[in-house]
């Protein structure tokens, strides 16, 4: 479990494909960056990669190695190539939860359709795939690339986000650009909340 709050923006630096019962799938190889603490990151333990929940096969010279699975691959974006991710490390009992619950399961990939400036900070419109809206609410908590975000508009499928200075600093999404894709998680909430409601109409 994790809360979205980005506490490095590491680099992937090298890509090798797996064989065997994770054939099509890749290894990478992350530098993690210097904000990221590797004192308590052990073997098993899993890190949130660009959104996705990712378990560490190596530690080698202060950087980190992921298995990552064909199907991982197929339903994310940001991890068949080299380059910028956001880190977070999981949560531990106890600790602050300063952004929101996220699981790091990816629910779907977003495309941005506007990235302006508004003032200081950024507005960022996305378009969730199909499915995903319903799980979508004007003030609700979304997480973006591994970032937790507040929602300050919704229409349709499309959803509107402010991004304050401090957050395009320390985390990847201030590369964005019209066209690219995104990693997002919905609410937690909101899934179990519509679970629990399609269950009871189909008892009713």
């Amino acid at each position: 479990m994790f809360t979205g709050i980005v506490q490095a923006v590491g680099t992937i630096e090298a890509l090798a494909s797996l064989e065997g019962d994770m054939r099509g799938g890749l290894r990478l190889t992350v530098e993690p960056g210097g904000g990221l603490d590797l004192s308590d990151v052990e073997l098993g333990d899993s890190v949130c990669v660009q959104g996705a929940c990712l378990t560490v096969v190596a530690i080698a010279g202060g950087r980190l190695s992921f298995n990552v699975s064909r199907e991982t691959l197929d339903c994310t974006t940001g991890l068949a190539a080299r380059g910028k991710v956001n880190l977070e490390t999981s949560l531990g009992l106890g600790d602050k939860l300063g952004g929101h619950l996220v699981t790091g399961h990816v629910d779907g990939v977003g495309e941005v359709l506007a990235f302006d400036a508004a003032g200081e900070s950024m507005l960022l419109r996305l378009r969730a795939p199909a499915g995903l809206a319903k799980y979508i609410a004007r003030k609700g908590s979304i997480c973006v690339d591994g970032v937790s975000l507040t929602v300050n508009r919704i229409e349709n499928d499309t959803f509107e986000i402010n991004l304050i200075p401090h957050t395009l600093a320390v985390t990847t999404l201030a590369r964005l650009v019209p066209g690219a894709r995104v990693n997002l998680e919905v609410d937690l909430i909101a899934r179990y909340v519509e679970r629990v409601l399609s269950a009871a109409n189909s008892l009713a």
